[in-house]
């Protein structure tokens, strides 16, 4: 601002407070003006009031809640709340209207992340959705009246439940304003009237007042149907013994609450039976097959290592068994659980068959967990193909591997095939392998796998499979040219999908996000508030420690959520793509920081300088941490280095306790190890942040020191 502005503006400001104490301009500011005004012309006053609230709601101005007031201690309750509730109803509609038909590009724009909700929840029962925002300000009034705007609720349908959704909160600001305007002396004795108190009281609990009527409503609106038990089997059901519905239906156990576990096929779910512990198992094996055919890099004469697939997938089902017990029936059943083998059909909210038995429990916990995803291929149904799922079934190494998808479980898979002596041909669709992951590490990961021997398609589209008499053949499609290739197995690794049908989720009206998983509150709960749902029927995380994370929330909830309930955390979660190296992952990459805007500097050490690495002969890779531009706070890292899954705890457990670098950096890290790797890094954002001047007044101090 320049010079000669500052002083006018110093001169007008002196001239008004002037004024206002000389010219007793405070009489006309005063409440008592206004309500001898209101004696005097009780008409004007009131319209005037009732404009000047209708302008200020219609063009969002904070002042509603003041005005509310004053409305309260001119008017009086009675006539104070008509002025109100409907010129706050009116101001609402016109700033609708103004919002769907002047500001839709502006309020699109700036607030784009607030839409996703609203959308939905209009899209799902609008009228409801309005009259509980209304009720329960979760969004503040005039954020609400520009947003809906945007919706196809119609205009009408807004009046009126606006009109009733805001009445109560009406109705306690106006009395607290007549409670406050017939105060006839500011004192403590004046003020603190029963009926003032009592208006202050409501106000305070009205939030609460509010949830819990909405909360009686809900239940009412969704419970109509159905006719509840009088008494129930069970506190608990859990459909699903994958490793949510293991550690929901443990913990019900251990708190002494009486739990049915309910499971179609086998204990343990995905996660035992044909995921993580059979995937594991397998690149353990390929991964010393590998190391032997490198032993000559260590000075070691080991000869080309010989595969007998058969024994290494033996060894594979043998791992299995192996931890079967621990998520056995037998062991469970002993910890307080009955199970029940069988598959389970939701008939009412309380209600379960399970092979033609009917189970009643309180609450019921969804942990059907997710199966591979099979695109719609041309042809495809002529081949035996694999998943994730039957591919624990093969006996014979494929000579020939086609894997379609460049994602975690299709990298992994490529990499142990390739080393155990498939030739492995990978598609993906996308630029570059694990999409979801910065370029570089990417970028890591296909010159790995090229370098192993592997042929990689990027953005290659398969557009049909044929069968021949000498075998199979693909078609693929990339860069506008196609291309047949032969091959002998074909795995399809192109992500996986939730869990809901056949098990009466469509009947009972449970609504799926976008992604086809189970829509969900942030305590876990279903359009039902006894049903909860947990894991990969759920998302957003496919993770196997998601699973049992979530699940704690909902057991909680479904067993003391009368007295406290909680939000289920996501803002520290860890993920491992366990190819050689692994690729380690927790908060924000580049990729999504750039993507959600928020701003970052990079630090990164790559492992060709640490000590362990190289007698390791390891020592490829790298960790990269996001910080605070200026700070040491973690916003998110990743490592790309053997055993990266364990290295990547230290920045999960900073994160956990709001530790920065600087922290890891004054932490002693045994030598040699690779989890020096971690204080390394914070060692180079350390001297990336020196500050300079002071270091160069050391520089003179030292130079002076020495004479």
């Amino acid at each position: 601002m320049r010079e000669p502005l500052k002083k006018v503006l110093f001169v007008l400001i002196f001239v008004a407070a002037g004024s206002y104490f000389l010219f007793d301009l405070q009489h006309y500011l005063s409440l008592g003006f206004f309500q001898g005004l209101y004696q005097q012309q009780p008409i004007t006053t009131a319209g005037v009031y009732f404009a000047i609230y209708v302008l200020v709601t219609a063009f969002s101005l904070p002042a509603a809640a003041l005005l509310t007031l004053a409305g309260g201690a001119v008017f009086g309750l009675p006539v104070g709340l008509v002025l109100v509730s409907f010129a706050s109803t009116l101001g609402a509609t016109l700033a609708f209207l103004f919002s769907r038909v002047l500001l839709q590009d502006w309020v699109q724009s700036k607030f784009e992340g607030y839409l996703t909700p609203i959308n939905r929840g209009v899209a799902k029962d609008g009228a409801f959705y309005l009259f509980t925002l209304r009720l329960i300000p979760v969004f503040p009034f005039w954020m609400i009246n520009l947003l809906m705007g945007l919706t196809p609720l119609k205009v009408r349908t807004y009046f009126w439940v606006s009109q009733l959704g805001m009445l109560p909160a009406t109705a306690v600001y106006v009395n607290a304003g007549a409670e406050l305007g017939a105060v006839e002396a500011l004192t403590v004795k004046g003020i603190l009237t029963p009926a003032l108190v009592v208006s202050f009281a409501l106000l305070a609990v009205l939030p609460f007042l509010a949830k819990a009527l909405i909360a009686t409503l809900n239940r009412q609106r969704v419970y109509r149907p159905y006719k509840k038990p009088r008494r129930f089997d069970n506190n608990v059901l859990v459909i699903g013994a994958g490793s949510g519905g293991l550690v929901a239906a443990l913990i019900a156990a251990t708190v002494k609450a009486r739990v049915t576990l309910v499971e179609k096929h086998k204990m343990g779910g995905d996660c035992l039976n044909t995921g993580c512990v059979p995937s594991k198992a397998l690149i353990r094996a390929a991964r010393v097959k590998y190391d032997i055919d490198h032993a000559g890099e260590l000075g070691i004469d080991a000869g080309p290592a010989k595969v007998d697939f058969a024994k290494v997938m033996a060894r594979v089902h043998g791992v299995i068994r192996a931890i079967e017990p621990h998520d056995s029936i037998e062991r469970f059943s002993s910890l307080g659980v009955e199970c029940v083998s069988g598959e389970a059909k939701l008939l009412s909210p309380w209600e379960v068959a399970v092979d033609g038995k009917i189970i009643t429990a309180k609450s019921i916990i969804i942990a059907t967990g997710a199966s591979p995803r099979v695109p719609k291929i041309p042809g495809l149904e002529q081949i035996d193909y694999l998943t994730s799922e039957n591919l624990w079934g093969l006996k014979v190494l494929p000579e020939r591997l086609l894997v379609i998808g460049g994602g975690p479980i299709g990298c992994e898979l490529a990499q142990a095939f390739q080393r155990l002596g498939s030739q492995v041909y990978l598609v993906g669709r996308q630029p570059q392998l694990l999409p979801n992951e910065d370029e570089d590490v990417g970028e890591y990961v296909a010159g790995r796998l090229r370098g192993e021997g592997a042929r990689l398609i990027l953005q290659g589209e398969v557009k049909g499979f044929s069968r021949e008499a000498n075998g199979c053949t693909v078609e693929i499609e990339q860069a506008g040219q196609s291309q047949s290739m032969a091959f002998d197995k074909v795995l399809i690794a192109t992500g996986r999908q939730a869990n809901t049908t056949g098990m009466g989720f469509g009947e009972l009206g449970l609504e799926l996000s976008e992604k086809g998983t189970l829509q969900v509150d942030d305590y876990l709960r279903t359009r039902y508030p006894n049903i909860f749902a947990c894991g990969d029927v759920v998302g957003p995380y496919q993770f196997t420690h998601m699973a049992s994370h979530q699940a704690w929330y909902a057991v909680v909830n479904a067993l003391f959520g009368g007295f406290k309930k909680f939000r289920v955390d996501y803002k520290v979660v860890p993920r491992v793509t366990f190819t050689d190296p692994e690729i380690a992952r927790v908060g924000l990459n580049e990729l999504e920081a750039k993507a959600q805007g928020v701003a970052y500097q990079i630090s990164r050490y790559d492992l060709d300088q640490l000590d362990r690495a190289i007698t390791d002969n390891t020592a490829t890779g790298f960790v990269k941490v996001l910080t605070v531009p200026g700070k040491d706070k973690i916003l998110g890292a990743t490592i790309v280095a053997s055993h990266g899954g364990e290295l990547i705890t230290e920045f999960v457990s900073a994160m956990k306790r709001g530790d920065g670098l600087n922290k890891i950096l004054s932490t002693i890290h045994a030598y040699p190890t690779l989890s020096e790797a971690n204080k390394f890094l914070a060692g180079n954002w350390k001297r990336a942040h020196a500050p300079e001047k002071i270091i160069k007044w050391l520089e003179k101090y030292h130079h002076w020191k020495r004479g």
